[in-house]
C-alpha cells in the first residue's frame, strides 16, 4: 500500500490532486527559472542570439536527461518520498543559484562570450532543471498506479505540465519580473519547491515536523543595500537604481573622485550614456554627435523626435537650444530615470510606446528625428528595414534630417554598417556616415551616426555650435571627429533590410561580442554584477 492509496478511495483521490499540482508547478518553474536567466548571466555576458541559445540548450539537455534517469529511477524507486525528495533537492539547487551567480559569472568570463555564457547557465541551472526534468516520468509512475487508463494519464500529466509552463512564462514576463528582484524570485521558487515537498511529507507521509523546510530559506531575505565599492583608480562607485525591468536590467551608477561626480546609465551591463553631475551636460560623445551633427546642417529647426530615450541627453541638448523635443521609449522606467536622475528636459510629449507602433500612428513631421534604441547588444530589426525608414520619412519635415546611432565595424565585419545605408539610400536622397572613432586604428569597432535626408548633401557648419559647451571628456573625440564624413567603398557587400528579410542580428553578432569586451574591460565586474 503507496501513500497515496491509505485509508481509502478518499486519500487516493486527495494524492492524485496533489501529484496534478505537482505537475503543474514544476512545469511553470522550469519556465520561470529559463526566462529568467538572461537577467542573471545578461549584466556579464548580453543578452544576445548565444546567450539564449545557451539558455535553451542548457534546459533542454537538461530536461532531456532529467526524463531519462527520472523514468529509470522510477522504475526502481517507486515510493512517492523519491519523487518529493528530488524536488525537495530542486528547490534548495534553485535558492543557491543568486548565491552561487557572481562566483561563477567570474569564473567563466575567461572562457570567452560564447563558452562562458553556456557554462555558466549549465553550472547555474543545469542541476536544477535535470532534477525538475525527473519529475514528470515519476509523475506518470506514480499515477499509473492510482488511475485505470495509461494513455489518458501520460496525456494528463504531460497537458498539465505544459498548462504549468504556460502560466510560469506568463506570470515571469508579466508580473514577476515587474514586481521583484530577480534573487527574490529564485529564492521564492525555491521556497515553493520545498513546501511541495514537504506538503506531501505532512500530508500523506505524516511527518509534519517537515513542515517548518519551507519557512528556513525567508531568513536569506534581505534588503538589498546601495552598492558603494572604491576602485582601484580611487574612484567610488555607487549604484543609485539596479532594477530588473521588462525591457532588461536597469542601472544608474555615480561614480565620484573628489568634487567630480559622473552619474552614467546601462542597460544589461552597457552604458547608454551618462552625465557631469555638477554641470549637468552629458560626458560620453554620442549624444554631442546626434545633436551637433543635425543642428550644424540645419540650424533653423524648430521641432524634434528622439526615439530611445537613455538618460535624455540628447533632447536635453535640444530643448536647450530651444527646439521643442518629443521622446519615444518602450521603457518608462527609462524616462522616469532619466527625468529624475539625469535632469531630463522635455518640453513635448513623453511618449511609452515601442517605436514602430509609435511611428505607424504619429501625425506629426518633425525637423529632427534622432533613432537611437540600439543598447549595444541587438539591433531591432523592425525599426531597421526598408518599411520603417519609410515611416520616418514621412514624420520628416521637408527639411528634416534623421540621425541614427549605430555600432559598427568600420574594418572587416561591414556588412550590417553596409546594408542599413543601403537601406537608407533606397529611401533618402542623401546618406552619410560620421565615425566617432578614427578607422584606421584599432579593430574598427564603435558607434558610428547615420544622417539621412531628402536634399542634395549639406555641409556642416561648425560655427553654428562652436559656442555650445562641449565636456572635457567628449572633446577630445567631439573636435576631432564632428563632421568628418566616411565613405563606404562601393564594392562592400550589403543587402537591403526589409521586415520579410533582415538578417542584420546574424550578421552583427561579432561586433556586438567585440563592443560588449569593451565594455567588459572598461567597467569594474561588481559594478555590472
Amino acid at each position: 500500500m503507496t501513500a497515496g492509496t491509505q485509508g481509502g478511495e478518499g486519500p487516493s483521490r486527495l494524492f492524485v490532486a496533489y501529484l496534478i499540482l505537482t505537475s503543474m508547478v514544476c512545469g511553470a518553474l522550469v519556465m520561470v527559472e529559463e526566462v529568467l536567466g538572461s537577467r542573471v548571466i545578461g549584466p556579464l555576458f548580453g543578452v544576445s542570439l548565444f546567450v539564449w541559445t545557451s539558455l535553451i540548450t542548457v534546459t533542454l539537455v537538461a530536461l532531456s536527461l532529467g526524463y531519462a534517469a527520472g523514468g529509470f529511477l522510477a522504475d526502481r524507486r517507486q515510493g512517492p518520498e523519491w519523487l518529493y525528495g528530488i524536488i525537495l533537492l530542486a528547490g534548495a539547487l534553485v535558492i543557491l543559484i543568486p548565491f552561487l551567480k557572481v562566483p561563477v559569472l567570474k569564473g567563466c568570463l575567461p572562457l570567452g562570450l560564447r563558452s562562458g555564457a553556456l557554462v555558466s547557465s549549465l553550472v547555474l541551472f543545469g542541476p536544477s532543471l535535470f532534477l525538475l526534468g525527473c519529475v514528470s516520468p515519476y509523475l506518470i509512475r506514480i499515477a499509473a498506479r492510482e488511475m485505470a487508463s495509461i494513455g489518458r494519464t501520460v496525456g494528463l500529466f504531460y497537458a498539465l505540465s505544459t498548462v504549468g509552463s504556460f502560466i510560469g512564462t506568463v506570470l515571469t514576463g508579466f508580473v514577476l519580473i515587474a514586481w521583484f528582484r530577480v534573487n527574490q524570485i529564485f529564492l521564492g521558487c525555491g521556497v515553493i519547491l520545498i513546501a511541495l515537498a514537504a506538503g506531501y511529507f505532512a500530508l500523506f507521509a505524516r511527518r509534519r515536523a517537515l513542515l517548518i523546510l519551507p519557512v528556513l530559506p525567508l531568513f536569506l531575505l534581505t534588503p538589498d543595500p546601495v552598492m558603494t565599492k572604491l576602485l582601484p583608480n580611487g574612484v567610488r562607485a555607487t549604484k543609485l537604481i539596479d532594477r530588473d525591468t521588462f525591457y532588461g536590467n536597469l542601472k544608474v551608477v555615480e561614480y565620484e573622485i573628489g568634487p567630480s561626480r559622473t552619474r552614467e546609465m546601462m542597460l544589461d551591463g552597457l552604458v547608454q550614456g551618462g552625465i557631469d553631475v555638477n554641470r549637468g551636460i552629458s560626458a560620453y560623445n554620442a549624444s554631442y554627435f546626434l545633436g551637433m551633427l543635425p543642428y550644424g546642417m540645419n540650424p533653423g529647426g524648430r521641432e524634434c523626435l528622439v526615439i530611445g530615450v537613455g538618460p535624455g541627453s540628447t533632447p536635453t541638448w535640444y530643448e536647450r537650444r530651444g527646439i521643442r523635443t518629443d521622446v519615444v521609449d518602450i521603457n518608462p522606467e527609462v524616462i522616469g530615470a532619466a527625468e529624475s536622475l539625469f535632469g531630463m528636459i522635455v518640453s513635448g510629449e513623453k511618449v511609452t510606446e515601442d517605436a514602430r507602433y509609435f511611428l505607424n500612428n504619429a501625425k506629426k513631421r518633425y525637423d529632427y528625428v534622432v533613432l537611437d534604441v540600439f543598447n549595444g547588444e541587438t539591433s531591432p530589426g523592425h525599426v531597421l528595414s526598408i518599411e520603417a525608414f519609410r515611416l520616418i520619412r514621412d514624420r520628416m519635415s521637408g527639411q528634416g534630417i534623421l540621425a541614427i546611432n549605430f555600432v559598427a565595424d568600420l574594418k572587416t565585419d561591414t556588412f550590417p554598417l553596409a546594408s542599413v545605408v543601403r537601406t537608407l539610400e533606397q529611401v533618402f536622397m542623401t546618406v552619410e556616415i560620421n565615425p566617432l572613432i578614427d578607422p584606421a586604428t584599432g579593430d574598427g569597432v564603435g558607434n558610428v551616426v547615420i544622417l539621412a535626408y531628402d536634399r542634395p548633401s549639406l555641409p556642416f557648419n561648425f560655427e553654428t555650435v562652436r559656442d555650445i559647451p562641449v565636456h572635457h571628456l567628449a572633446y577630445p573625440v567631439v573636435s576631432r571627429f564632428m563632421g568628418k564624413k566616411y565613405r563606404l567603398a562601393p564594392n562592400i557587400p550589403g543587402t537591403i533590410l526589409t521586415d520579410d528579410y533582415n538578417p542584420l542580428d546574424w550578421y552583427d553578432i561579432r561586433i556586438k561580442e567585440k563592443f560588449r569586451k569593451l565594455v567588459l574591460e572598461a567597467i569594474d565586474r561588481d559594478v555590472l554584477l
